[in-house]
């Protein structure tokens, strides 16, 4: 379908986002695989404290783009700073999630093989050298994203700001304002050790701007909370349902790991 030039399924997956988008065949794509065999240890690192600091107020509106759920985030005081970023202020523009028709895949980064249930993305921009959201997405050190990965376990209250609204983004294109907002802080888990490594964005156009930073400990979502996810449509209201291998439903809207090359991947934090 026209409105679906890439996406997930065999027709317009991730193997095929090279013929549009010729940055997906690069050498420092995402995601990867993180293999805690090879990763340098933080603590002769030196590295500064990852610090955060967000407004629940400013998360505005939760949007249905297709192929996934977003929260679109006003970043004004919000800011993200230390750790591999140094002394450069990122601010949170949006975050969004993806996840696998079951509990046993959904994650875009993998732990030695091995995927989790879904995965949360909150990116920011560097505000410290570039003067919007698009200049910074073309640099090497435009963007920071942070990963958590999601855990089929216990209820989670933050998150269920976003998936009790669910139902009302069900087709692609509509929005909702979040009544509450919601406060990205707590939707990040409470130990805070991370993996860093340089990469990309894992949707089009795949450019080569993240500082990557994925938090090793999971947070838990209900399985209810994953069902809500899984049941959002890909098309618009008034498109009729593709008849593809998902039936219209936003599914396993992950891109599987790339070759980390010669690329560092370091784990920093507690110990």
């Amino acid at each position: 379908m026209s409105s679906h030039h890439w996406g997930y399924t065999q027709e317009n997956g991730p193997d095929k986002w090279f013929i549009e988008f010729p940055e997906a065949t690069g050498t420092r794509q995402s995601p990867v695989d993180i293999d805690t065999n090879i990763c340098k240890r933080g603590s002769d690192l030196k590295v500064a404290p990852l610090k955060w600091n967000y407004v629940p107020e400013h998360t505005k509106s939760l949007v249905n783009p297709g192929y996934c759920w977003r929260v679109d985030v006003d970043g004004n005081e919000s800011e993200l700073t230390g750790g591999p970023l140094g002394e450069n202020i990122y601010k949170l523009e949006q975050f969004h999630c993806h996840w696998g028709c079951s509990d046993y895949k959904g994650s875009e980064h993998t732990v030695d093989g091995e995927a989790y249930a879904g995965e949360l993305h909150l990116v920011h921009w560097n505000t410290t050298k570039y003067a919007s959201f698009k200049e910074a997405a073309a640099a090497p050190d435009g963007l920071a994203v942070l990963g958590v990965f999601l855990k089929p376990g216990m209820h989670h209250q933050e998150f269920n700001k976003i998936t009790s609204l669910l139902q009302f983004v069900k087709h692609k294109g509509d929005r909702i304002t979040l009544p509450q907002g919601c406060d990205p802080g707590k939707l990040l888990p409470s130990t805070t050790t991370y993996w860093t490594y340089e990469g990309s964005l894992t949707t089009p156009p795949c450019s080569e701007c993240v500082i990557w930073l994925v938090f090793k400990t999971p947070i838990e979502v209900s399985h209810d909370q994953l069902e809500a996810m899984r049941d959002m449509n890909c098309y618009d209201v008034k498109e009729e349902c593709p008849c593809n291998e998902m039936n219209g439903k936003v599914i396993n809207n992950f891109r599987p790991p790339l070759p980390l090359g010669n690329r560092e991947l370091r784990e920093c934090g507690e110990h």
